[in-house]
């Protein structure tokens, strides 16, 4: 409506007549769910450092993987995350046990002297046996050999001694600090020190039993949460800003005995639903520990049986430096460092750019090295994996989501989509409640094709020209009487998305020489 001009004079009026431009939202914020030290449970709280993660939620806790995947995402080169810290479980301790044993003294059986703990936490510390051998001729009566063995791995320690007088080889310090396998702690026992020796013959460590605290309150339920109640995964509904999801402890709980297999189906199933729901996140899924490139596949194929666009799995777990150790590693479920790697090259490439070919930073080694003959049955059913390279480091070398679609095979296509799909839903409310005319139609496809425009250009979208690249349609025929008395407003887009050079193939042949080909 124009405006009434009652007296004379000058007027001066602003008119909008440029576009509305459309900015890219970001793509890169993760969101972790599970178990800290301290700190607000059940509530999504906003992260950008990880000095303010341990101000806030504490440090590594044993047992538990959360600190350690923030600490892999911003090591990684991630920004800002969410941290949803579920209620900590009854007995949390015990959701970290370590294989042992107690070695008896030489004075009595029944009196253990040391005990023997397995620094990998788990049943891996199961395939340990430790061999004590009395001193050889001449020697103190008191010193004794240890023989640590775990497969083709084999640790000696010589001259060890209960005591701690100047010079002697404590076992406790001596092994505790140079073994790459186990701890050592001397326990009280009467008698000498030579009586207090351990008596000699070998051990095998075991698991420890451990009462069924925690099962009910590590249930699906626990992880997954309530919208409403703002829980788990659940509560992330609130949280816009997220486009990635993980969940690491999830594992710790499985790792530990307390979950199941089927459990940790359902809840990586709610976790792709959630992001399915919300289409504008991708979860970043961990497969279980401990298996091999064969189990894996069974594991997947048999057992798990995802398909969905809006998820990927890695496999193997990868070995990191643990920070409660001493100079030990640990192993660690990827999907924190995953995440971060995400980060990293949506900000040095694009969102476009499939996050693989990457160096993993702070991975030491991997729980399985897998040949390229594993990778080609793994490849294929959705498994992203984690390869070691001679002279380059420890690389994701793997892109695809668990879609059996072949349009949504790649990370890169759907991750784009989502940035596309979102920043044009923000840079158009606008248009709410305009007129829904011609002018408005071609206001839309202005904005619009305006923002695709620079997508292309970035490098996101194939064509040599922006025709090539995409389509943007707003007309009569998507919008006729009966649409526009409904109150709707139909736009139609059609991307080309770039998608990654997977297989790389170089057709060399003998050339007799002449004429070069160019084409």
């Amino acid at each position: 409506m124009s405006p009434q001009y009652l007296s004379p004079g000058v007027y001066v009026e602003e008119v909008e007549r440029g576009a509305k431009p459309i900015e890219g939202v970001g793509t890169a914020v993760a969101a972790f769910v599970g178990f800290a030290e301290r700190g607000p449970t059940q509530t999504p709280t906003l992260v950008t450092n990880w000095s303010q993660f341990v101000n806030t939620f504490g440090g590594f806790l044993p047992g538990f993987y959360l600190a350690h995947a923030v600490y892999g995402y911003f090591q990684n080169g991630g920004g800002s995350c969410y941290i949803v810290r579920l209620p900590t479980p009854e007995g949390a301790e015990k959701m970290a046990p370590a294989a042992e044993v107690a070695l008896p003294s030489r004075a009595a059986a029944a009196l253990p002297t040391l005990r023997i703990t397995a620094k990998e936490e788990g049943k891996a510390g199961e395939a340990i046996t430790a061999e004590v051998a009395p001193p050889g001729a001449g020697a103190p009566e008191d010193q004794f050999t240890l023989i640590v063995r775990r497969g083709a791995t084999q640790e000696v320690f010589e001259n060890l001694t209960i005591g701690k007088a100047k010079g002697a080889r404590n076992v406790a310090e001596v092994v505790t600090k140079e073994s790459k396998l186990v701890r050592i702690e001397v326990l009280e026992a009467p008698g000498s020190q030579a009586e207090r020796a351990p008596a000699p013959g070998t051990y095998s460590l075991t698991m420890p039993e451990t009462k069924a605290l925690a099962v009910k309150e590590l249930q699906p339920l626990v992880f997954v949460g309530e919208a409403a109640a703002r829980s788990g995964v659940g509560g992330l509904e609130a949280v816009d800003e997220v486009t990635m999801l993980c969940a690491p402890d999830l594992m710790a709980g499985y790792k530990a005995g307390f979950l199941s297999k089927d459990t940790v189906k359902a809840v990586q199933l709610a976790m792709l639903a959630h992001c399915e729901t919300m289409k504008d996140r991708f979860a970043i899924l961990n497969c279980p520990p401990g298996l091999s490139p064969q189990e894996v596949k069974e594991w997947r194929v048999n057992e798990a049986g995802y398909d969905s666009k809006y998820g990927a799995l890695y496999y193997p777990w990868i070995q990191v430096a643990n920070p409660l150790g001493n100079g030990a590693g640990i192993l660690v479920p990827p999907s924190g460092h995953i995440a971060g790697i995400y980060a990293r090259s949506d900000r040095e490439r694009g969102v476009h750019k499939a996050p693989a070919n990457e160096v993993v930073r702070g991975a030491l080694s991997l729980e399985t090295q897998i040949t390229k003959g594993e990778q080609d049955i793994l490849n294929p059913l959705g498994i992203n994996c984690i390869r070691a390279f001679p002279g380059r480091g420890i690389r994701i070398w793997g892109a695809r989501t668990l879609s059996s679609d072949a349009a949504w095979r790649y990370i890169n296509v759907r991750r784009l989509f989502n940035f596309v799909e979102e920043s044009i839903e923000q840079g158009t409310q606008w248009v709410v409640f305009e007129p829904n005319d011609v002018d408005l139609w071609e206001r839309v496809k202005r904005d619009v094709s305006a923002f695709l425009t620079r997508i292309w250009r970035d490098g996101a979208l194939f064509g040599r020209t922006p025709e090539e690249a995409f389509y943007v349609k707003c007309d009569e025929e998507l919008n006729p009487v009966e649409v526009r008395d409904a109150g709707q407003l139909i736009i139609e887009i059609g991307l080309a998305p770039v998608k990654p050079a997977e297989f790389v193939i170089f057709r060399i042949s003998q050339w007799a020489g002449g004429a070069a080909v160019t084409e």
